[in-house]
């Protein structure tokens, strides 16, 4: 009998103990998601290099074997204010701290030390995998006239997958998006001058290692480092210079917010937002248009960015 790989659920929850599996459900623990790729055997072959006396193939051995799941979800909040969205547990296992004010907003911000994890369930038309003590990094997207995104890419260890019943999957706490326009995105701002942006792309690159020893077993978080890439429309330099303040290396705060619903809306802060050397024009529709590239730096530490959803 075939599969069929458009039947695919994912359930995430956050461990208590890490690699100790959380059983997500499809009630309370579903991912609306798209554009899903699973490597289900990462890992490297160890040659055993047997001496012998004919020709043939040397036999080898699997190790240090991982899964990696990467994905897209809709950028938008719960639909509630101070509710965290579907997209919260992922966040948190990619070295994220979530902060919910009752009834106000939800915040999420940088960590160091102790970050969560996740266990992922990843269910292709009953032949379930199992990826548990889960981390990750991501990438925060939006574009003009296009839906705003996160892109997960999650690492867990390895596990056998088993055919097991197709979860049934609650989509409900996923709310619908609003596209990225002039209306639904009112402000993108560097250094408080707001531009006419094309596209916009922060990567959280976390540096996710898998640490295979005799003892212990586990996916780390071992550093950081963020950039921001996007495309804005040009403006004369007197308005804007990102040749001076790359020049100077100069920080200063940039800020987009899109979605114009209570409990919907997604603000991104980077109050140190590093200008880099600006390597190129681009022509639009021939309009002069700016590839921007920045580093957002920490100031007193883990404060380099803050998402907010009100």
């Amino acid at each position: 009998m075939a599969k069929f790989w458009r039947s695919k659920t994912i359930l995430a929850k956050i461990e208590t103990t890490y690699g100790v599996d959380a059983t997500p459900t499809g009630a309370s623990n579903a991912i609306l998601a798209q554009n899903v790729t699973l490597s289900p055997m990462e890992g490297e072959d160890v040659t055993r290099n047997l001496e012998r006396t004919f020709f043939g193939a040397k036999p080898s051995l699997p190790v240090g074997l991982r899964s990696v799941l990467t994905f897209e979800t809709e950028l938008v909040g719960s639909g509630s204010l101070g509710v965290a969205p579907g997209w919260g547990p992922l966040i948190r296992a990619c070295g994220v701290a979530e902060t919910v004010t009752a009834a106000t907003k939800v915040e999420y911000t940088p960590i160091t030390d102790n970050p969560e994890s996740l266990s992922l369930y990843f269910d292709v038309d009953g032949t379930k995998h199992v990826l548990l003590g889960t981390r990750g990094t991501w990438s925060y997207r939006i574009n003009a006239q296009g839906i705003p995104s996160m892109q997960w890419t999650l690492t867990g260890l390895f596990t056998l997958p088993a055919e097991a019943a197709k979860p049934s999957a609650d989509y409900t706490q996923w709310q619908a998006p609003q596209i990225a326009s002039t209306q639904n995105t009112p402000t993108f701002t560097v250094g408080g001058t707001a531009m006419r942006l094309r596209s916009f792309e922060m990567q959280l690159q976390n540096q996710v290692t898998p640490r295979l020893l005799i003892g212990y077993e586990g996916i780390l978080i071992t550093d950081r480092n963020e950039t921001i890439a996007a495309t804005v429309e040009a403006v004369p330099v007197s308005t804007y210079n990102p040749f001076q303040l790359a020049q100077a290396a100069t920080s200063q705060a940039m800020v987009l917010a899109h979605g114009t619903v209570n409990g919907r809306k997604v603000r991104l802060d980077v109050p140190y937002a590093v200008q880099q050397r600006v390597t190129g024009y681009q022509d639009q529709d021939g309009i002069l248009e700016w590839p921007l590239n920045f580093s957002p730096q920490p100031s007193a530490g883990n404060d380099q960015w803050k998402i907010t959803l009100t």
